[in-house]
């Protein structure tokens, strides 16, 4: 009886640790769900915001206001910087920021978008049109608002290697059917002068 003692008394004890283990691991699965649902719940927060009407629509207006103060500088030297960018509109007004555009490796695009703080500046500015920097003459103009969904059409150039295709459909040559049959030309011939001898001959 002893012995029977001890060996239920181990086995309780071995189950109460397996019940320790599995109600540590609902434990975890818990937290990474709540975890989870609370991920879920923010990413549908943020696309909400994004798909808001009212939001695009402010956020549209937002960018439109900016860019009646923004130029589109081009033309511009790799080597050029914002701060020079900057004081060569300095006569303008007030400058807010200087944008060079780059490209994935971080080179310059060749071109800069400048923001001013007043909209008056903007017409000062493209006074400055063709007027030289680092030795190249700068293309100023007033920067265009990009409408969300709007891509503007530009017609394909034609390419001298590859040939131009139109966008027109293409229409097969009608089928033309010789009358001499598959693959046969007419053969003609020279007419034949008479020939006494020939005629003979054939007799």
């Amino acid at each position: 009886m002893e012995e029977g003692d001890v060996e239920m008394a181990a086995a309780d004890g071995g189950s109460g640790v397996e019940l320790d283990d599995m109600k540590k691991r609902l434990k975890d699965m818990e937290d990474e769900a709540t975890a989870l649902r609370e991920m879920q719940s923010k990413v549908e927060q943020e696309m909400g915001a994004v798909q808001d009407p009212a939001a695009a629509a402010a956020n549209q207006a937002n960018r439109e206001e900016v860019d009646s103060r923004s130029i589109f500088v081009g033309n511009v030297d790799y080597s050029c910087t914002p701060e020079e960018v900057q004081q060569h509109f300095q006569s303008c007004g007030t400058v807010n920021r200087v944008t060079i555009r780059t490209n994935k490796y971080g080179q310059p695009k060749g071109y800069a978008y400048v923001e001013f703080l007043e909209a008056e500046a903007v017409e000062q500015a493209i006074l400055l049109n063709e007027t030289e920097l680092h030795g190249r003459q700068l293309k100023v103009s007033a920067k265009r608002t990009n409408v969300p969904g709007m891509k503007q059409f530009r017609p394909r150039r034609a390419n001298p290697h590859t040939g131009y295709r139109s966008r027109t459909p293409y229409m097969p040559a009608p089928i033309f059917y010789s009358p001499y049959g598959y693959g046969k030309v007419p053969r003609f011939r020279m007419p034949m002068r008479y020939n006494p001898y020939f005629q003979a001959s054939r007799f």
